[in-house]
């Protein structure tokens, strides 16, 4: 198969790095079963734990905790190779990758025991899906959330809270604390069997639920309030930002698999009815081209505009406009690689519904990413508002 290469472009990418090779190999094998993990619904246990063995989930976590405490962009490319080789697989990794960012946010003594074990993997919903009532010695939290991806093999499994009075109304607490995103541990979950889709069918992606749960007193952490504990540059980029940017390497790396697949498909299968094989007419040439150019053009602006808030974080807190830019530069890539692969699912024919192709597998796996609240068409617009100089609420950049 001939593969479109990861290309370098800022200090803190490896095209050699250790981890987007020890991704690779086992993303080969969640390639080979992805059937089985689509039956399941969720990754098969010994993937996931061949996954965590990768450290893609330690990337992140500071130094001070055992953790790696790579560049940015090194882990976009893990994320954008396990996807190339399986979505629901890369989806996976770039959960329990992201997450891992907050354990820069969380107390020290909590950050060390949720985030120290070499085996920690965590994942959660960040939305306020629950309420959060403040008692002695912490919270008590009741709520349910959605797309609770990885939460099967998750060692902690979080979510977005609103803290609440005794009657259910918004109340922060004295000390300022509002919209905290709480760690439970596994037992204290319900995970519901919600996860029936079409796409990413492998992720578990379920709903979760708990009922007057106890966290003690500083189980969370509030990433959007406040600077990191642990100070760095990779800790000063936005929580939401590098979530959006995991999940549009998930669309590149599912673009780069179609652009692959059709090459290798189009220097053999001749249409009915026609002497040519695909790759001689000159309508799927054209195609070929256009989608190439969408998704390499996406990626390197993604690639641009990382380099740029890395430089600026080494110096301080991005600010708005270069928080924005992240933001419209991992929703653009999004799209355009999903619009890449429908030209190349459409250039395939017929070939490309067959179960056993892998163009039906991305183009299901594509469309469900692009659901995701960080990188939807609709974040457009407040990026637009803000292009025109018009009042903005910025807080979700």
């Amino acid at each position: 198969m001939r593969s479109i290469a990861l290309s370098s472009a800022s200090p803190q990418s490896s095209t050699d790095s250790g981890l987007v090779a020890a991704v690779s190999v086992v993303g080969v094998a969640a390639d080979q079963r992805w059937r089985e993990g689509e039956a399941l619904r969720h990754l098969p246990a010994d993937l996931a734990g061949d996954l965590i063995a990768t450290r893609i989930f330690q990337a992140w976590v500071p130094e001070v905790y055992g953790g790696d405490q790579l560049g940015i962009m090194e882990v976009l490319d893990a994320i954008e190779e396990a996807s190339y080789r399986d979505g629901s697989f890369g989806w996976c990794a770039m959960i329990g990758a992201t997450t891992a960012l907050l354990s820069a946010h969380l107390p020290a003594e909590w950050a060390a025991e949720i985030y120290g074990d070499a085996v920690s993997c965590t994942g959660g919903f960040a939305m306020p899906g629950g309420r959060a009532l403040p008692v002695d010695g912490g919270l008590r939290v009741t709520g349910r959330w959605q797309w609770g991806s990885g939460t099967d093999h998750c060692t902690w499994i979080g979510g977005g809270t609103l803290v609440v009075d005794a009657d259910g109304h918004r109340a922060p607490r004295p000390d300022g604390l509002a919209a905290p995103f709480v760690f439970f541990r596994p037992d204290e979950v319900e995970l519901l069997d919600t996860w029936d889709v079409m796409g990413m069918r492998a992720t578990g992606s379920t709903d979760y639920e708990v009922e007057d749960v106890f966290v003690p007193e500083g189980r969370w952490a509030q990433p959007q309030n406040g600077d990191p504990v642990v100070d760095a540059p990779l800790y000063r980029f936005p929580f939401l930002a590098a979530l959006a940017l995991g999940v549009c390497s998930v669309s590149l790396g599912l673009a780069r698999r179609a652009h692959d697949e059709l090459i290798d498909l189009a220097g053999a299968k001749r249409p009915a009815q026609s002497r040519r094989t695909l790759a001689e007419r000159a309508v799927v040439q054209a195609e070929v081209a256009e989608a190439e150019a969408a998704f390499r053009s996406a990626r390197a602006f993604v690639r641009e505009q990382v380099a740029d808030a890395w430089s600026a974080a080494a110096h301080g807190p991005l600010g708005e406009g270069e928080r924005r830019d992240l933001r419209l530069a991992a929703t653009n890539a999004t799209l355009r690689a999903t619009a890449a692969i429908d030209l190349m699912y459409h250039a395939a024919g017929g070939s490309a519904v067959y179960r056993q192709a892998a163009f039906e597998r991305v183009f299901r796996d594509a469309h469900v990413a692009t659901q995701h609240a960080m990188v939807s068409s609709r974040t457009l617009e407040v990026l637009g508002r803000v292009a025109l100089g018009l009042p903005t609420d910025a807080s979700t950049f």
